[in-house]
């Protein structure tokens, strides 16, 4: 079956990974050579430090993103942390080409808002003032003003300044975009954006990457049991709490 994706797949040569880089001591990606995405919307998910951010700042340096985000256009460097693993990937592309994409991280959009208004004062400009609203208005500012048809976004972490609605906002405008022909590879624990129909899930759990069931994430089964479970599991929490203290 033909791959329609802007990204079928991403192919990691180890051989030009240092070999004393701690890329290769993350379970998740250390010896994986080659991941395919077959669905308009991929998720990565796991615990916190098991290479999903990693992988997915790889993909978009080596996609031709700047590496604080922003549009293919975005040159600028903050502070320079992302790792060697872009050098060793090589993306394989559908037979179609993105006409517009975005890479969103989280923790450096600030730097990209600031960025945002500078570009915007040149010719043909058009300024969002990100700055001029609240974070989680910007981002979704972000998403109903910058998402097209045809293209490729790359979000970390998209949740962090949404509310539980406004995720649910995201949602329509990511299946807007998908069925315009955009592909999406999203890092999450949002449980609301996880829903998202039709979605592959790759987990970075229990080494290596592996698709799993929205069921069987951690976003959806601590969440499940905390609203199943609440009171019964804050009294085990905090009684443990003031015995260690």
């Amino acid at each position: 079956m033909l791959n329609t994706q802007l990204i079928s797949g991403v192919m990691i040569d180890w051989d030009k990974i240092s070999s004393g880089s701690y890329l290769r001591e993350i379970p998740a990606i250390r010896g994986i050579e080659h991941i395919s995405f077959s669905h308009p919307v991929t998720f990565f998910v796991g615990e916190n430090g098991s290479g999903k951010s990693t992988l997915l700042e790889a993909i978009a340096v080596s996609y031709g993103f700047n590496p604080e985000g922003g549009t293919r256009n975005y040159s600028f460097s903050t502070y320079d942390s992302h790792s060697e693993l872009y050098r060793a990937i090589r993306l394989s592309k559908g037979v179609r080409r993105a006409a517009y994409g975005y890479f969103l991280r989280a923790e450096s959009f600030y730097n990209v808002a600031t960025k945002e208004e500078e570009y915007s004062r040149g010719p043909g400009g058009r300024p969002q003032h990100f700055h001029e609203k609240s974070h989680g208005e910007s981002f979704l500012a972000l998403a109903q003003n910058s998402f097209r048809a045809n293209g490729l976004y790359l979000l970390d972490e998209p949740e962090a300044a949404l509310s539980p609605q406004r995720q649910l906002t995201l949602l329509m405008e990511i299946d807007r975009c998908v069925k315009e022909g955009s592909q999406f590879i999203i890092v999450t624990h949002s449980p609301i954006l996880l829903g998202f129909p039709g979605a592959e899930i790759l987990s970075f759990d229990d080494d290596p990457i592996h698709p799993c069931k929205y069921e069987e994430t951690d976003s959806y089964y601590v969440m499940s049991m905390f609203i199943n479970n609440r009171e019964q599991i804050l009294h085990r929490l905090l009684s443990e709490g003031e015995k260690s203290v």
